[in-house]
């Protein structure tokens, strides 16, 4: 008789029912007396830590620290957090929102049909995306006055730009626009008009771009679910291939690794060498994890940018351990990529290298930080970018926004030429008498709020990340990889699963 095999029954409905199943999310106020406890209980997938810290982040929210534990498919995580004043989270309409984006918004798309103000007065919520607009995307050679130009464009086309953004890096700038009509302030939906907007802008990137060198102008109409627009900017300047260019970043330095923790101030002679920004790439064969450690310049939103870039490039972080000491911040991924491998080629990790160090200096500001707000009005962006050029000022930066009828525009500005400083004075009294009454200009050191004067603004001070997985201890005897924060990991897993307790909705 032929024997009997006998396999083990996968529910086929199993994979669904985790999907329906609700996330849990509590909002504690009472277990620290300096910080409010987020706490999540949810489904896991690819993605979703970065969609928790890109939240937190735009609710400009400074997260503490932070314990992220996934295993079998399901997540427990606790973001310690306080606002950029050092405030708990108080106020109901903030709580009920951060309740339903990081529960039914990670299962909804399209869940917000409500905003919130944040503490610094940003509008955050379903029109923050900017879902409802026409949009143009521009990549191409950075060059001063492509900014002004591409909104001088758009003007004598009839639209209004309703939002903008703007990174340069390694002489390649991206810019992301959102349009309103400027007659009617109405979404501009239709093909024929986007694909002309994006025939005359193309025209003129096109005189700016050195040959050679890659350019990429796309405008589209409203588009619901549309790329967090920071994201898209990191997006389209590896689409442009801005991290291939120059050297590689040198790898970590070991020697560092003795202030981790410390409590000592630094000396002003060794920070600079200290924050260079440096990447390595280390393999922990025995757990199949690729270990990424990364030593840079303390800065806002760093914990979003290098997550983004992870997820973008398909790999998931599994534990991780971020913090700061001074003006350094320590950052180290257990990383594999969506087939759960790690990365073994030679050429794979110095392309991940160049990225995450990419993505640490995207957003690094050089230049004067100038600010202009004033009422709303079709060309005002042109105008003021304008203006700019006309006194030889060159942008490296620029956000600019409207909320009502008022807008706020923040741009990081050096000279045409590269070298010597703006004037201030000059640059704020050429702008004020240009653009005539209502027009107010100043120019800002960058710190918002009381703990933007500390190392981390809304970025982990400490944060623990990590996966449980079966793993109890971390053997010295079995890896290569140096003795870091990481050795404090593992001994936290067991505590971490005790600490969470029951988590009400």
């Amino acid at each position: 008789m032929a024997s009997r095999l006998s396999w083990p029954y996968f529910d086929p409905d199993f994979d669904s029912l985790v999907d329906r199943i609700e996330p849990r999310v509590c909002i504690d106020n009472e277990a620290c007396e300096t910080c409010t406890l987020v706490k999540v209980d949810s489904a896991n997938r690819h993605g979703i830590l970065l969609e928790m810290v890109q939240l937190l982040t735009d609710l400009d929210l400074v997260i503490f620290k932070s314990y992220i534990s996934s295993d079998g498919g399901w997540l427990m995580d606790v973001f310690h957090v306080a606002d950029q004043f050092g405030n708990k989270l108080t106020d109901p309409v903030l709580i009920h929102y951060v309740q339903q984006a990081l529960g039914r918004g990670q299962r909804e798309r399209g869940w917000a049909t409500r905003e919130v103000t944040t503490c610094l007065g940003k509008l955050v919520g379903a029109a923050h995306l900017a879902c409802d607009y026409a949009a143009v995307e521009v990549t191409s050679t950075d060059q001063p006055g492509l900014l002004s130009e591409i909104a001088a464009v758009l003007t004598e086309l009839s639209c209004q730009v309703l939002c903008a953004q703007a990174w340069t890096h390694k002489s390649i700038a991206a810019i992301v626009l959102y349009l309103l009509d400027g007659s009617t302030r109405a979404p501009i939906t239709d093909a024929d008009r986007l694909a002309n907007i994006e025939r005359q802008v193309d025209i003129l990137v096109e005189a700016h771009q050195v040959p050679g060198h890659r350019r990429r102008v796309k405008a589209a109409g409203p588009t619901p679910g549309r790329v967090h627009t920071e994201r898209r900017l990191h997006q389209l300047l590896y689409e442009a291939g801005d991290y291939e260019a120059g050297p590689p970043p040198p790898p970590v330095d070991p020697d560092l690794e003795a202030f981790r923790g410390q409590k000592l101030p630094l000396l002003a002679s060794s920070a600079n060498a200290m924050t260079k920004t440096r990447v390595s790439i280390d393999s922990w064969k025995k757990r199949g994890y690729s270990v990424v450690n990364i030593q840079s310049r303390d800065r806002p939103k760093l914990l979003f940018d290098t997550v983004c870039t992870m997820t973008d490039m398909d790999y998931s972080v599994f534990h991780a351990t971020v913090g700061s000491h001074g003006p350094l911040a320590v950052q180290e991924y257990y990383i594999q990529d969506m087939y759960g491998c790690t990365l073994e080629s030679e050429m794979e990790k110095q392309k991940v290298i160049r990225c995450l160090a990419a993505a640490v200096q995207r957003r690094v500001s050089n230049g004067l930080r100038l600010e202009v707000s004033g009422r709303d009005r079709p060309g005002l962006l042109s105008d003021v970018t304008r203006v700019l050029r006309e006194n030889s000022v060159s942008l490296t930066r620029a956000e600019c926004a409207t909320r009502g009828e008022r807008a706020t525009m923040t741009f990081y500005v050096t000279t045409a030429s590269g070298g010597g400083d703006v004037d201030p004075k000059r640059v704020v009294a050429s702008v004020e008498e240009e653009l005539g009454e209502g027009i107010k200009a100043a120019v800002s050191s960058g710190s918002v709020g009381a703990l933007n004067r500390s190392s981390s603004i809304n970025d982990v001070q400490s944060a623990t990340i990590t996966t449980a997985g079966g793993v109890a201890a971390r053997s010295k005897s079995t890896t290569s990889v140096r003795a870091s924060f990481g050795s404090l990991l593992w001994s936290h897993i067991e505590r971490l699963s005790n600490n969470f307790g029951s988590i009400s909705p």
